[in-house]
């Protein structure tokens, strides 16, 4: 397989910073392309860690990135805040969604808006004010979509307490809102995976809207596929979950964008074999693979697969992607020759005529 890309910039950590990803990008109105992601500055880099989002900028269609900037700082009363998705509103507004974590386990799913391309941003409401009880909700970064009817659409991994340290299997539920933000709702629907005794469940799903109004949701697991299942009537009703089995998936979020004329999809396929090395410490989170489909989503083949990282000594995960004019960016954990999966943040650049075969 052919491998494709050149790394334009690499987030570092450092014994301050132990942790940086988990990042989106949004083009502003100055043609210059803002990337926001999550630093952590604690004493560890695990998930409960402090931890806020840090922005850089490009003015050259992600040639070069600035320093960093201060986007938003967790509350006093959070352990962090993280993974946030951008958004361009219908009104022009670029809006800006993300996790907060509670000391006491429930998780926020917050949303704020700028009206002056990011300079200020209005005071963060929590979406799920009104809809959903204390369970423990996941938004992926880089995941939140607008509809063609401008309907904004949320996918959430959702997981009961089964006991103040212990997790139910996860689940996929929906939020919406059809006036840009100002209200939200949740769907009636849920995902729930066939197999009753698998621990993980549904985890980290994604979403992806066909030319035809048609949407698919595709859902991280621990069954060595990525699952997935569609709905026609804009996420009100989906039809049942099953693997799609040309994503062979260990337990790692999958993301699928349009960009370019081509739909593109940012895996990591299976790699346990028995000829293999075990590469724990990256929880089989390699090598990074790039899939295009040139009919808008409907199929793709094996010859057009792609590495992006090839290098099985590093693990990767957890990607965002921006369209530009002759490229894509791309950006994702990239363990950066430690034993850590999710460590640094490196992006990349794609130029579209790399993608022949």
């Amino acid at each position: 397989m052919k491998k494709v890309g050149t790394q334009v910039h690499i987030l570092k950590t450092s014994p301050l910073n132990q942790r940086n990803g988990e990042g989106s990008f949004i083009r502003l109105n100055n043609g210059h392309i803002m990337f926001g992601y999550t630093e952590f500055y604690g004493n560890t880099r695990e998930d409960e860690e402090s931890a806020r989002i840090c922005a850089i900028f490009s003015i050259d269609d992600g040639e070069t990135w600035s320093e960093k900037k201060l986007l938003f700082e967790k509350p006093e009363n959070a352990v962090n805040i993280m993974s946030v998705s951008f958004l361009r509103m219908n009104n022009g507004d670029i809006g800006a969604f993300y996790i907060q974590k509670n000391p006491d386990g429930t998780d926020k799913i917050m949303f704020t808006r700028s009206a002056d391309e990011a300079e200020s941003w209005s005071a963060p409401v929590n979406c799920l004010a009104g809809n959903f009880n204390d369970d423990y909700y996941i938004l992926n970064n880089d995941r939140v979509i607008k509809l063609k009817n401008g309907r904004i659409l949320l996918a959430l991994a959702r997981h009961n307490y089964l006991s103040p340290e212990e997790l139910a299997p996860g689940k996929i539920c929906f939020m919406y809102s059809d006036d840009d933000g100002n209200s939200w709702s949740r769907m009636c629907a849920e995902l729930v995976c066939p197999f009753k005794n698998n621990p993980l469940g549904f985890q980290e799903p994604g979403l992806y809207e066909f030319d035809n109004g048609k949407i698919w949701c595709y859902i991280r697991t621990g069954l060595g596929f990525q699952f997935q299942a569609f709905s026609d009537d804009m996420g009100q009703s989906w039809t049942e979950p099953e693997p799609n089995t040309f994503f062979s998936s260990p337990s790692s979020p999958m993301l699928v964008k349009k960009c370019g004329g081509l739909t593109l999809a940012i895996f990591n396929p299976v790699p346990e074999h028995i000829l293999r090395e075990d590469d724990e410490e990256f929880w089989g989170r390699t090598p990074y693979t790039l899939a295009v489909s040139r009919d808008n989503g409907k199929t793709f083949t094996r010859e057009q697969l792609y590495f992006i990282e090839d290098d099985l000594s590093n693990g990767y995960c957890y990607p965002a992607i921006i369209e530009c004019e002759n490229h894509f960016l791309a950006a994702y954990y990239h363990s950066d020759n430690s034993d850590i999966c999710l460590n640094a943040t490196k992006i990349i650049k794609v130029e579209y005529s790399e993608l022949t075969n």
